[in-house]
C-alpha cells in the first residue's frame, strides 16, 4: 500500500470516529497533494451530494486552505458570509447546504499532510466538545502515519539483510530493527503492512529449529525489547502494557523457554532462532 493509499484509509476512518463522537452529520476530508500546495477532497461521509468531491483547495482559499496556510484549526459559524475567509469554493459549500464548518489539519514533522472538515446544516457554534474531538480526530491521524512512516523506514533499513558473515555492529543493528519492528506491530491497524512488519521480523530471525519453544507474539514483543536491554518499565512504555502486564509476559515467556533469567531466555530464544 503506497503512503498516499494509507492517508486515505487513515482519514476515511478519522471521519467516521468524528460523525460518531460529534453527532456532526457531515465530514469530509482529504491529502496535501505532493509537491502542490493545494489540498483535494477524496473522502466524504454524510453528504447528501458529491458537490465537494475531488474539489481541490488551493493553500491560503477558504476555510481548508487557511486551515493549511496556517497549519491549525480554523472554523465559521456561517461559511457563506463569514470575513474570515476567502470565498472560492461558495457554490459546492452552498450545493451541498452546509453553514458552520470546522476545518484541522493534519500535520507531519511540520508539514501539513491532509485536513478534516466538520460541519453542520445550520449556521450555529460548533463548540469546545465539538472542536476538541475534530483535533483528536486530525491527531489520531499524525499518529498513524507517523508509525506507518517508521515502520516503512525500518523495513527499508533491515533489506538486504546483512550476510552471515557480519560484524557485531552489524548483528546489533538487525536486532534493534527487529525490536523496533515487532514494538510497531502491533500499532498498525492495517492488517496488510502489520502482517509485512511480522514478515520481515521472521527473516531477521532465520529459520528455527524444526520443534523448539513457541511463544505468543506479545511474550516475543516484550522479549524482543528486553534482549535490546529494556526494563520493565521502558518495555511496558514501548509497547503501551502495564508493568506488571509486561512481567506477567515476561515470566510466561521465561516458563516456555525453561529459563531462570531474563539473559538465559534471550540466549535460548536466539538459539532457538526466535530472535536475531
Amino acid at each position: 500500500m503506497t503512503a498516499d493509499a494509507a492517508g486515505v484509509v487513515e482519514i476515511r476512518s478519522a471521519l467516521a470516529r468524528l460523525r460518531r463522537t460529534t453527532g456532526l452529520p457531515v465530514a469530509f476530508g482529504g491529502l496535501v497533494e505532493a509537491g502542490r500546495p493545494q489540498m483535494r477532497i477524496s473522502e466524504l461521509s454524510g453528504t447528501a451530494t458529491v458537490a465537494l468531491r475531488s474539489l481541490a483547495v488551493t493553500s491560503g482559499n477558504g476555510l481548508g486552505g487557511k486551515a493549511v496556510a496556517l497549519a491549525r484549526p480554523c472554523a465559521v459559524t456561517d461559511y457563506s458570509v463569514s470575513r474570515q475567509i476567502s470565498h472560492e469554493y461558495d457554490i459546492p459549500v452552498a450545493v451541498e447546504g452546509l453553514r458552520s464548518v470546522v476545518a484541522v489539519p493534519v500535520v507531519v514533522r511540520r508539514r501539513v499532510r491532509g485536513v478534516l472538515y466538520g460541519a453542520l446544516r445550520t449556521a450555529q457554534p460548533l463548540g469546545d466538545r465539538t472542536l476538541s474531538a475534530a483535533v483528536a480526530a486530525a491527531r489520531d491521524v499524525e499518529q498513524a502515519l507517523v508509525v506507518r512512516e517508521e515502520a516503512r523506514g525500518l523495513l527499508t533499513a533491515v533489506r538486504p539483510q546483512p550476510a552471515p558473515g557480519a560484524a557485531a555492529e552489524g548483528r546489533e543493528r538487525v536486532r534493534e530493527a527487529h525490536a523496533a519492528l515487532r514494538s510497531l506491530a502491533p500499532r498498525i491497524a492495517d492488517p496488510e503492512l502489520r502482517a509485512e512488519l511480522l514478515a520481515a521480523c521472521g527473516l531477521l530471525t532465520g529459520p528455527g529449529p524444526a520443534r523448539g519453544p513457541s511463544l505468543a507474539p506479545r511474550e516475543l514483543d516484550v522479549l524482543a525489547c528486553v534482549a535490546e536491554g529494556a526494563t520493565n518499565a521502558a518495555v511496558a512504555q514501548r509497547l503501551g502494557l502495564r508493568p506488571e502486564t509486561v512481567k506477567g509476559y515476561l515470566r510466561s515467556a521465561m516458563r516456555k523457554l525453561g529459563a531462570h533469567t531474563r539473559g538465559e531466555a534471550v540466549s535460548t530464544a536466539r538459539r532457538a532462532g526466535l530472535l536475531p
